[in-house]
């Protein structure tokens, strides 16, 4: 099982460039879950508790609009990752994530990721700058969806 975790670790963009024995630790520190269509991995609001890589399946992000119900925000695959926001602060979810198909993840509880980050400080800053690179990717296309969106409403 810890093999599979390595390899799926091994192909995440957020750990890119990692070395192989900081791409072993965090898989040992790992669990395996697998959960079914529709069940809830958690939702908007809840303390965030872990981190969570695809292995297989499909994963939907969604936030609850008053008035208007579910609107998908993604629809994430094998490779993927969510809920990197909770090892990073104590903040609450900021949407739901739930079971689009059948999927099979990898999750790094954040007790054990604090755990990993005060022992290996080069095992840190690799994770670390692999957040920032994450952050720093997803505000630059939400500030590309404004940008379209202000502009596209202006010629409506």
């Amino acid at each position: 099982m810890i093999e599979e975790v390595y390899e799926a670790l091994a192909k995440t963009e957020i750990f890119s460039g990692m070395s192989r024995v900081h791409l072993r630790q965090l898989a040992s520190s790992c669990v395996v879950e697998e959960l079914k269509r529709n069940e809830y991995i958690f939702r908007e609001r809840e303390p965030g508790e872990a981190f969570y890589v695809i292995l297989s399946g499909r994963v939907r992000i969604s936030r609850e609009v008053p008035g208007m119900g579910e609107e998908a925000l993604a629809i994430l695959g094998p490779g993927q990752y969510f809920g990197e926001m909770a090892l990073v602060d104590s903040g609450a979810r900021s949407a739901d994530a739930r079971v689009h198909e059948h999927v099979k993840l990898a999750i790094l509880k954040k007790t054990e990721m604090d755990d990993i980050l005060f022992i290996n400080k080069a095992l840190a800053c690799d994770v670390l700058w692999g957040f920032v690179r994450t952050l720093t990717q997803r505000l630059r296309e939400t500030n590309d969806k404004m940008v379209f969106l202000a502009t596209s409403s202006k010629f409506s």
